[in-house]
Formats: structure tokens, C-alpha cells, sequence
């Protein structure tokens, strides 16, 4: 149903510096927590969004999207596809182009949503995974 991710789209996100990781959490064993700290410690700039904390390891947190003080290249999601169905609207409203399903985050429908927004869009593959392997 949809095209699989190409390297070029994959290359063109990791690119972009300024990433807001939709999910983040401070449980050291999640990816949540991990993918943050990979884009951090790899010179990403990030931005952490939960609104369940202040900050994450130092790292100032923001309960939502439209409450990041820049604008974001990429967001990455990391909550369930039934939450992240509605960071789509968020996204688009924001003007921000680039968001990356990490594996488990997203159905048919959320695809489906994120494509006829016009939004590039990489699924089933995981940010840790490529950045890792450049």
C-alpha cells in the first residue's frame, strides 16, 4: 500500500539538525529515552516532548509540539499510533515537512493521514538504527 522508505528521504532527515522526539521519557530502557539521547550525543539538537515532565537529563521538555521555542526539522514519534494520528495535524499546522515513525508507532490509518497531508514521511525503519549506521 505504501512505498517502503528510500535511503535518499532517510539521508535528506539525518541531515536536518533541529528534531523534536515526540514521546520522550526519562525510563532509561525505552526507546523514548534512547533515541533521544542518540540524536544528543550524535549533535542533534533536540527537543523532548512530554508533558508529563520538565526536562529530561537536563534537557528542557515541552508538553507539546507548538510549545517548542524554534521550529523542528523532523519530529520523531515514539508514542502509539493512536496518539500519534493526531501529532500529524500538529505537524503540518507548525509547518514542519519531515516525520519518522519509529516501528510499532503507526497503522494504516496514520500512514494513510501523514501522506495526504504532503508530509515526508519515513516508517519502518529506526532513527537509532541509521543514524548508527552512517
Amino acid at each position: 500500500m505504501f512505498e517502503f522508505n528510500n535511503n535518499k528521504l532517510i539521508n535528506e532527515m539525518l541531515d536536518k539538525k533541529k528534531w523534536a522526539i515526540v514521546g520522550a521519557t526519562k525510563r532509561e530502557t525505552k526507546f523514548g529515552y534512547e533515541i533521544l539521547m542518540v540524536l544528543k550525543n550524535h549533535g542533534y539538537e533536540v527537543y523532548p516532548v512530554n508533558p508529563f515532565y520538565d526536562d529530561i537529563k537536563g534537557i528542557k521538555c515541552y508538553p507539546s509540539l507548538k510549545d517548542i521555542p524554534v521550529k523542528v526539522d523532523c519530529v520523531d514519534i515514539v508514542v502509539p499510533a493512536k496518539k500519534s494520528i493526531n501529532i500529524i495535524d500538529e505537524v503540518k499546522e507548525l509547518g514542519i515537512e519531515n516525520i519518522w515513525f519509529q516501528p510499532g508507532t503507526y497503522n494504516d490509518e496514520v500512514l494513510e493521514k501523514s501522506h495526504a497531508m504532503g508530509l515526508n514521511t519515513v516508517f519502518e525503519d529506526c532513527v537509532i538504527v541509521e543514524i548508527r549506521n552512517r
